[in-house]
C-alpha cells in the first residue's frame, strides 16, 4: 500500500524537533529542565549575557511607554534619539520573557527578579500586568514606528527578536495566539518563542526540548536557559482553529480561549448535516496548539478544576496537582462504572459521529466511533499528559496495514485515538500499551446528540468546559488547521 502523502501546504525550511526523540535524547532534555545538564554552560559571564540580550535602554523606555498609554503612533521626543541609532547598536538577540507569577507554585515572584537582574527589567513582562496582546499591538509595533523613520537598531530589534515565555502550556498557548495576529496583519518577522516550564504537564516544553519542570538548580540554570534560547533554531508548530456551534438559547460556560463568533454559523458548508443542524445557531472558536479532547477524561478535568477553584490552597504545585488529580479520577466512575448503569450508555458512539477529511482530499468521509471508546483524544503534539505517548512510536509495517503516517507537529495532519476505561488509559500512560488508534485527518467535524446524555464534557489545552446537548439537534465541533505555523525556538 502506498503511504498518504504526509505534508498539506507549503514544505518548512527551517529545522525540526523530532517527532520521536531517542531515549537518550528524552533523558538529556530531562537533566537539562532539571538543571543538571549543559555543564559546558556553567561559566557563562552575566554581563555578556546581558549584554547579548539587552536592547538600547531608550528603546526599552520607547516600548515600556507605547504598551502603557496603548499608542505606537506617536512616540515622545524625550525618548528617541536624534536622527536615530545604528544598527551595531542592537544586541546579538533581542528578548522579552512573559512570566506568568501564577504558575509554578512559589517560584513566579522569585523567577521574575532573577530575569530582570539577568537582562532588564523592561523587558520582563508580569502577565497580570501586561498582556500578550498588548505587546504585540504596542510593544512590536513601537519599534516598527521607529524603523519607519530610520532607526536601524529598532528595525535590527524587531526583525531578530525573540520571546520566552515562563509558565504552563496555557500561557505558551496565550502568548502565540497573540503573535498569530501578526500572521494575520501580513508581518515579516514573527518572533519564535521558547519556554520555561511552570505548568503541571508541560507538553509543549517537552516537545521542544526545554524539559519537563522547573529546574532544581534554578538561579544558575536561568543563565544556561536564556543562553540557549539566543542560540536555538527555529522550529515550526502546527495549530487548529476549533469552532463549536450549536443551538441558539443553550447556556454554556466555554474557557477563556473560545471566544463567540460574529457569524451565526462557521461550519464547512461542503459537508451535509442531513438536517441536524437547527433554525438558528451560536457559534464559538479558538485555536489549540496540544489537544482537544471529548468524554471521560474531560469530565474529570473538569471536576478537578472546579475543585482546584473552590478550594484553592489544594493547588500547591504541580506534584500535588497530580496526585490531587489523579484521585479526583477514580471519583468519577472511570475506573469503576456503578452496576445499576449500563456500561454501554457511557460510550460515546451513542452521541456521536465522526467525519473527517484525510491528506490532499477535500472530500468529507465518516468513520467508525469504537463501542468501548469513552474518551477521544484529538492530538497535534507528541508528548501528552506529562509527556506520555499515547499514539505510540508505530512500525512501518503498521502505519502502511492502517494508511497511517509518522506523526510530526508540523506536518498538517491531527492524530485522532481513543481511550477505554480508567484501566486502560492508566496502561497507556504508562506507555505498555498505545491508545485505541482511530484516524489521521487534514480536518475533523465532531456531531454531539443528547439523548441519554444532557451534557458532554470537553477541553482543549487543559481547559475543560461542560457542553449541554439536545436530543433534537446537533451540536458540531469543527477542527482545521490554521494557514500559517507557530516558531518555536529549540531548547536542546
Amino acid at each position: 500500500m502506498e503511504e498518504t502523502p504526509r505534508s498539506v501546504g507549503e514544505a518548512s525550511t527551517t529545522n525540526f524537533v523530532a517527532a520521536r526523540p531517542s531515549s537518550a535524547k528524552t533523558d538529556a532534555v530531562t537533566m537539562r529542565g532539571c538543571g543538571f545538564a549543559n555543564l559546558a554552560l556553567v561559566g557563562i559571564d552575566r554581563e555578556e549575557l546581558r549584554g547579548r540580550l539587552a536592547m538600547p535602554e531608550y528603546l526599552r523606555l520607547a516600548m515600556r511607554d507605547c504598551i502603557k498609554r496603548k499608542d505606537s503612533t506617536e512616540i515622545p521626543d524625550h525618548l528617541l534619539l536624534p536622527g536615530g541609532a545604528a544598527a551595531d547598536m542592537a544586541p546579538h538577540a533581542p528578548m522579552v520573557v512573559f512570566i506568568n507569577p501564577k504558575s509554578g507554585g512559589r517560584h513566579g515572584p522569585v523567577l521574575k527578579k532573577r530575569l530582570q537582574q539577568l537582562m532588564t527589567e523592561e523587558q520582563v513582562f508580569d502577565l497580570t500586568e501586561v498582556k500578550p496582546h498588548e505587546f504585540v499591538r504596542y510593544g512590536l509595533a513601537c519599534l516598527e514606528t521607529l524603523a519607519a523613520k530610520g532607526d536601524e537598531c529598532a528595525r535590527e530589534c524587531r526583525e531578530k527578536m525573540r520571546i520566552m515565555v515562563a509558565g504552563g502550556d496555557g500561557t505558551v498557548g496565550w502568548v502565540l495566539g497573540c503573535l498569530g495576529e501578526l500572521h494575520k496583519d501580513g508581518k515579516s518577522h514573527i518572533p519564535p518563542v521558547g519556554v520555561i516550564p511552570l505548568g503541571t504537564g508541560n507538553d509543549l516544553s517537552r516537545s521542544f526540548g526545554w524539559g519537563g519542570s522547573f529546574p532544581f538548580a534554578w538561579r544558575s540554570a536561568m543563565k544556561r536557559t536564556l543562553h540557549r534560547a539566543t542560540l536555538g533554531s527555529v522550529a515550526r508548530l502546527d495549530s487548529w482553529k476549533i469552532v463549536v456551534s450549536m443551538p441558539s438559547g443553550e447556556v454554556v460556560d466555554p474557557p477563556y480561549s473560545l471566544k463567540p463568533t460574529i457569524e451565526e454559523t462557521a461550519l464547512d458548508q461542503a459537508l451535509d448535516a442531513d438536517g441536524d443542524v437547527p433554525p438558528k445557531a451560536k457559534s464559538y472558536e479558538g485555536v489549540f496548539y496540544n489537544y482537544f479532547s471529548i468524554g471521560m477524561d474531560a469530565q474529570v478535568a473538569y471536576g478537578f478544576h472546579h475543585l482546584r477553584n473552590e478550594k484553592p490552597y489544594l493547588a500547591q504545585g504541580p506534584v500535588t496537582n497530580k496526585i490531587i488529580y489523579s484521585s479526583y479520577s477514580c471519583t468519577q466512575g472511570w475506573f469503576c462504572t456503578p452496576c445499576v448503569n449500563n456500561p454501554g450508555l457511557r460510550g460515546l458512539r451513542n452521541i456521536m459521529k465522526i467525519h473527517i477529511k484525510k491528506a490532499n482530499c477535500s472530500e468529507w468521509e465518516e468513520i467508525h466511533v469504537p463501542k468501548s471508546v469513552r474518551s477521544i483524544v484529538v492530538l497535534n503534539l507528541y508528548n501528552y499528559g506529562s509527556g506520555r505517548h499515547p499514539w505510540g512510536n508505530l512500525r512501518p509495517k503498521y502505519l502502511e496495514k492502517r494508511g497511517f503516517v509518522e506523526a510530526h507537529c508540523d506536518d498538517g495532519l491531527i492524530e485522532i485515538f481513543g481511550l477505554k476505561q480508567g484501566w486502560h488509559a492508566s496502561f497507556v500512560m504508562a506507555q505498555i500499551i498505545s491508545a485505541k488508534h482511530i484516524a489521521q485527518a487534514a480536518a475533523i467535524r465532531f456531531e454531539l446528540r443528547g439523548g441519554d446524555w444532557k451534557n458532554a464534557f470537553l477541553q482543549m489545552d487543559g481547559e475543560p468546559w461542560k457542553q449541554p446537548m439536545k436530543s433534537d439537534y446537533s451540536t458540531f465541533v469543527e477542527i482545521k488547521k490554521v494557514p500559517f505555523q507557530s516558531l518555536m525556538i529549540n531548547g536542546e
